[in-house]
């Protein structure tokens, strides 16, 4: 029995090994992704492309050797005994579904589909600058086809589940659809009530701040909320994101606007909240395929905790405020902290969706999902994207899209990866994150008074006790009852809206 015992902590010690290879490759990949969004030179996308090609078909190679086939195999009997919550346990059970997941996709087809991301990414820039959709257009019809052979390496009930389930694991098309329908039936005549309120002034926010000052500023903020510098750093880029190459650095990007001030600030923050996330991963998880978020949903209502629930809070510019006003005395000395704190959390119906105040948000997110699925169903043609992205904003916004640049070609999403399983994380995170905060609440006093005194370190230490140092060790939605106690429901999140904005 000790013999067998010992041949099974051999086994699973080589299977940490090979499986750290991959880990390290990845790394590596997401090092040179980092630097294609933020410092490399224009003309540095092709060999780009062919680099991240060659490292993701060598990932692939070695995630789906017959050696780590055949570990997994001999260590079968062993996950069954172990504790569900235990390391090991958890990391065969990441592995076990990574090297399935792989198994059925060819490794030529992840090369070309990477080098193809890489240059449709380029053309998106290109495309975005220049408001001209069809400069991209061959290339998202391309990006269809490969989302489209990728859902088809599996089974699925609809074209989209296999997408949905890369990001957010035990969701599915149709029970995606059910909260969706749910939260706009509750959503939609709330917003139309909210939107009959007076209208707060935003001017104040569309003044010339400088950017250097800007930087400055939410440097300022990020660190007083506990962003460790040592283990990481702040970069503009076109798009904002967080990535993470080790527990030792996770890196944020911003963008900046001289003349719309809140652009940059929650941005920034909202990477903010990724970031933590990472960074509070146990150590030792490291180096294995259980660091870091377990779902988009889950990574997504910690960015937009801190984001909306915290960074947009009276409790947190009452703190703030004051420093803001020093850093831009001309343009906010005679704003009283009621005005801005109003123009803010302004309501109304927006273009953009990283701009868009709480209430719509959401809308933005449906509108993409439904797209998402009619381009992979067959229904839309790519070149009638611009068409129908304009006809959504115009009957669930009210808005005309002036521009591709303002519409279709706004987020990197469908240009820098594939078509499905893209946009439901954002809201399923709105939801998850006041499911989590209503949790943190009951368990620390007086929680959002402490925002005022700058105290944010209690609940930054109980997401990392009760969420982020899990890592991927338990599904999305496991976590998300871990800590709340509670399955995912809308209600905590609808508490919250109607709290903060009150229909008069």
């Amino acid at each position: 029995m000790r013999k067998l015992k010992m041949n099974r902590a051999n086994q699973f010690a080589k299977l940490t090994e090979l499986i750290s290879e991959v880990e390290n490759i990845n790394g590596a990949t997401c090092v040179l992704y980092w630097d294609q969004n933020t410092y490399m030179p224009a003309q540095g996308v092709a060999g780009r492309g062919r680099q991240i090609a060659t490292l993701g078909k060598i990932a692939h190679e070695k995630m789906t050797s017959s050696e780590v086939g055949r570990l997994l195999d001999d260590l079968t009997q062993y996950e069954e005994e172990l504790p569900y919550s235990s390391f090991e346990s958890s990391f065969l059970r990441c592995v076990r579904r990574n090297y399935n997941r792989s198994l059925k996709i060819p490794g030529q087809f992840i090369s070309d589909m990477l080098t193809h991301q890489s240059v449709c990414y380029d053309a998106w820039i290109k495309a975005k600058e220049e408001n001209n959709f069809k400069l991209v257009q061959p290339l998202l019809e391309k990006t269809l086809e490969y989302s489209k052979k990728y859902a088809d390496f599996f089974e699925y009930k609809h074209i989209a589940d296999p997408l949905i389930e890369d990001s957010d694991f035990g969701f599915t098309t149709e029970t995606v659809q059910k909260i969706f329908s749910d939260l706009r039936q509750e959503l939609v005549p709330f917003v139309k009530g909210v939107l009959l309120n007076k209208t707060p002034d935003d001017s104040c926010l569309r003044k010339n701040y400088p950017i250097s000052l800007q930087e400055q500023f939410s440097k300022k903020i990020i660190e007083k909320l506990g962003y460790d510098f040592n283990r990481g750093r702040l970069d503009t880029t076109h798009h904002p994101f967080m990535i993470t190459f080790s527990h030792g650095d996770v890196r944020i990007t911003t963008r900046y606007q001289e003349n719309f001030l809140t652009e940059s600030i929650f941005s920034t923050i909202h990477e903010t909240g990724h970031a933590f996330y990472e960074m509070g991963c146990d150590v030792s998880l490291d180096g294995t395929p259980l660091f870091g978020g377990t779902s988009s949903g889950v990574h997504e209502s910690q960015s937009r905790l801190w984001e909306n629930i915290v960074g947009r809070s009276y409790a947190f510019w009452e703190y703030f405020y004051p420093f803001l006003q020093s850093e831009f005395p001309e343009q906010l000395n005679s704003v009283s902290l009621k005005e801005f704190y109003l123009a803010i959390n302004k309501v109304s119906a927006n273009l953009i969706r990283t701009d868009a105040d709480e209430l719509t948000y959401n809308l933005h997110v449906m509108i993409r999902f439904q797209l998402e699925l009619e381009m992979l169903e067959g229904k839309l043609k790519v070149k009638d994207l611009p068409e129908a992205w304009n006809a959504y904003y115009l009957k669930d916004l009210g808005l005309k899209v002036p521009s591709d640049s303002l519409g279709c070609l706004q987020d990197t999403h469908w240009y820098g990866s594939l078509i499905g399983g893209q946009f439901q994380g954002y809201t399923l995170g709105n939801i998850m994150s006041a499911q989590f905060y209503e949790a943190a609440e009951k368990a620390i006093p007086n929680l959002s008074s402490q925002f005022k005194e700058g105290h944010f370190s209690p609940l930054k230490n109980w997401l990392e006790q009760n969420l982020h140092k899990y890592g991927k060790k338990f599904k999305g939605l496991e976590v998300l009852k871990r800590a709340t106690q509670k399955d995912l429901t809308i209600e905590p999140y609808m508490n919250y809206l109607r709290k903060k904005f009150p229909i008069k």
